[in-house]
């Protein structure tokens, strides 16, 4: 099972997920990692902070999201009982 959790774990870190808000560009892993962060010049300086919330948001819900789908597929794959079961 650990050698199960270890590869889900590392298929996770290669799994990258994005989301944008107005010219500002975040890349996260499925493990909620930030991979990077764009944010485009014509984007107005005081601005910035709340665009880059909620794209890191947005970005990491998706994250949690691929990531509860993985550990449902290897939970039933075990034979596991999984919320859909």
């Amino acid at each position: 099972m650990q050698r199960e959790a270890k590869r889900v774990k590392k298929e996770l870190k290669n799994i990258h997920v994005e989301a944008e808000a107005s010219g500002v560009r975040v890349v996260v892993t499925a493990e909620q990692e930030i991979i990077s962060i764009e944010i485009a010049e014509s984007v107005p300086r005081e601005q910035i902070a709340a665009l880059l919330t909620d794209a890191l948001n947005r970005a990491l819900k998706k994250a949690q999201v691929v990531s509860a789908e993985k550990m449902q597929v290897i939970m039933s794959e075990m034979g596991m009982p999984t919320p859909e079961s």
